[in-house]
């Protein structure tokens, strides 16, 4: 009997398939971040920091000069935004963000988990560091990364209810919104009202685009490269001059972009239902979890760490206290309910592993002190203690109630089988 082989193209459809799953992107993320903390405190330090500070650009157009550490924060990870913002549109459209009062819980305690650990941070300062430029840091605790907390997920909930995963989903997209909404507010500079005009004409011409033509750019996949992609970085200069954080270029682009098919009467077999948010948001996750990401981690999560007190400092995240209390309280004193297909010692579990704060934390502790500033590393440190942190200990309290669930599972399988009178 002859041996069946995959063809070239199963072979890369499989691998297409698997760079675009979260748990892909989150190992590589933290290879990119293991890579950064040795070379930075190596002998290599030297060539590392030269490498992420090095000017590459052109000085012929505004905003095309920067260092390669400030290209992977301000140019690639808008990639990333465009992917968050277009998983936030397709929530609000069609998931669990349009029933308001379904999604409750998560988001109540998104907001908690911003408040709580930004008060925490503001007063623990006040009353401890005597320098005023500290507490523009405020909003560094605040953000969860859904990568990483997904992919803590994915490696230890193999049996856990898949209610568990929609919340934890749902609180970290709504925790991104607040900080895209965080980083337009307070980390804007400089205001371009020309600039930002330009911005909105190009996003105008994006949407218009995409929405007449939605069908056109789901069946062709190069026009999306050679047209929406020009269009996009338009908008991204244009924003960046505008005096507006960049990245926020890509989560407009993201809300620009149709869910739903806008002529149904054109789906064919070839022709998929849903409309091109969905089908950009696949081409594009590859770019995002190979590169964009790992990029940004790998020259923004390089500190030299100065000593074990700035490990200590960070034990302790009150990303936790506010997502926990919060929920418990909803679901006490108002019609909002939890999941009835886990218990709150399983909430306990996704409260921790969401005060995973990785990649928006670097960001905003990037915005708030300056690349490579003392304060910008000391709070790197602490942003990576404290999401080290976050990761064992929910992931391993999350590892015991995925045991706990396998269990209910097979005993539940037995009984079905004793049941079957086959």
């Amino acid at each position: 009997m002859s041996q069946q082989t995959e063809t070239p193209h199963q072979v890369n459809q499989g691998f297409s398939a698997f760079i675009r799953k979260d748990l892909v992107g989150g190992c590589l993320l933290l290879i990119a971040m293991l890579a950064a903390l040795v070379l930075a405190n190596s002998p290599a330090q030297e060539f590392y920091f030269g490498l992420r500070d090095y000017k590459i650009g052109t000085d012929a157009v505004p905003g095309l000069m920067h260092t390669v550490g400030e290209w992977a924060a301000d140019g690639l990870l808008a990639v990333f935004f465009f992917l968050v913002g277009l998983e936030l549109k397709a929530e609000f459209v069609d998931g669990e963000l349009r029933n308001p009062r379904k999604a409750a819980l998560p988001i109540v305690a998104a907001f908690a988990g911003v408040i709580t650990p930004a008060l925490i941070y503001v007063g623990v300062n006040l009353v401890n560091n005597t320098d005023p430029t500290a507490l523009r840091g405020w909003a560094i605790p605040t953000a969860t990364d859904i990568a990483f907390a997904v992919s803590v997920l994915a490696v230890v909930g193999s049996a856990l209810p898949l209610a568990m995963r929609t919340f934890l989903l749902t609180l970290a997209v709504v925790d991104d919104l607040i900080a895209i909404i965080i980083i337009a507010l307070f980390y804007s500079y400089g205001i371009s009202l020309l600039s930002l005009g330009g911005a909105l004409v190009a996003l105008a011409v994006y949407w218009a685009l995409t929405h007449r033509f939605s069908h056109f750019f789901i069946e062709k996949a190069w026009a999306a490269w050679l047209i929406l992609l020009p269009l996009g970085f338009i908008t991204w200069l244009l924003v960046y001059n505008g005096g507006v954080h960049a990245t926020i270029a890509g989560v407009l682009l993201g809300f620009a972009t149709p869910v739903m098919a806008i002529k149904p009467r054109l789906i064919t077999r070839d022709t998929p239902a849903f409309g091109l948010a969905p089908t950009l948001e696949h081409r594009f996750r590859p770019l995002s979890n190979i590169l964009a990401v790992p990029i940004f981690a790998f020259f923004s999560a390089g500190v030299a760490v100065g000593g074990w007190a700035g490990f200590t400092e960070s034990l302790t995240d009150p990303v936790a206290i506010g997502i926990f209390s919060s929920a418990w309280l909803m679901n006490r004193f108002t019609p909002a309910r939890k999941d009835a297909d886990y218990e709150w010692i399983d909430l306990i579990g996704l409260s921790i592993v969401a005060g995973i704060g990785f990649t928006v934390s670097l960001l905003v502790a990037d915005l708030s002190f300056g690349l490579g500033s003392p304060h910008d590393n000391h709070a790197k440190v602490g942003i990576l203690c404290g999401s080290g942190v976050a990761a064992v200990v929910g992931g391993a309290l999350l590892l015991g109630r995925n045991a706990y669930y396998s269990k209910l599972r097979t005993e539940g399988d037995r009984v079905d089988s004793y049941d079957d009178p086959a």
